[in-house]
């Protein structure tokens, strides 16, 4: 199966990080993030990867020339103002009329993709999602008057589940994709949602997305210790 990885965003709230580089560029112990990526699904036996680029895709695009890591991959232009459905669309003529994975490039795990791809099949939808707790950032308490009467230390499981990507998808997909503005999860998931052909696999194991500089930073103590 091919991998899609959508790398085309600008990173905006990385903005100090991301003038320069693409936000998947943004170095993770002194790998750029989308090499983690990358080793993550090569160590299920997965070798070919289709980079959606866009913003700063030169830099992606010259990494990629010097450093191929054994795979095949491919970063291929699929525009600076394309929403993530439209990314995707773009790739459509690469992808042909097999199943393939996505994600996305800014978020790190350790699902088990073989696991993932069984559930997929047996699903029987167009789209599985991996399905993962969001990383609590702050504890809850609950005041009567001015006293607290609750109080709870930030933990992960008391939070619903959140989209973490690491999706799998049959061909069908494009059906429900219009073009350069179809964004993939307001509109195209969602649509599949609405007549169950969406599935969600849940994942217990670690997942964490890079959205600010402190993302960055947990990201980094938690492979250096090799979640």
């Amino acid at each position: 199966m091919k991998v899609v990885i959508l790398a085309g965003g600008l990173g905006s709230r990385l903005s100090e990080l991301t003038k320069k580089i693409p936000k998947p560029m943004v170095k993770i112990n002194k790998s750029p993030i989308i090499v983690h990526i990358i080793k993550h699904y090569a160590r299920f036996g997965f070798k070919n990867f289709y980079i959606a680029a866009g913003y700063k895709q030169s830099v992606l695009r010259n990494f990629f020339k010097r450093k191929k890591f054994g795979l095949n991959i491919n970063v291929i232009d699929t525009g600076n103002n394309t929403m993530t459905g439209g990314r995707l669309k773009r790739l459509q003529k690469y992808l042909k009329n097999d199943s393939f994975l996505l994600t996305y490039g800014d978020g790190v795990s350790n699902v088990n993709l073989k696991k993932l791809i069984s559930f997929h099949k047996k699903s029987k939808s167009i789209c599985t999602l991996t399905a993962v707790r969001p990383p609590a950032r702050f504890g809850a308490i609950k005041i009567q008057g001015s006293k607290v009467i609750y109080f709870k230390e930030k933990s992960r499981l008391d939070e619903g589940w959140i989209n973490g990507g690491f999706f799998v998808f049959q061909p069908k997909i494009f059906k429900y994709i219009k073009n350069d503005k179809t964004i993939l999860e307001r509109q195209t998931l969602a649509k599949l949602g609405s007549i169950k052909k969406l599935a969600a696999y849940k994942h217990f194991g670690y997942w964490y997305c890079m959205d600010t500089i402190r993302d960055k930073e947990i990201i980094e103590k938690n492979l250096k210790k090799k979640i």
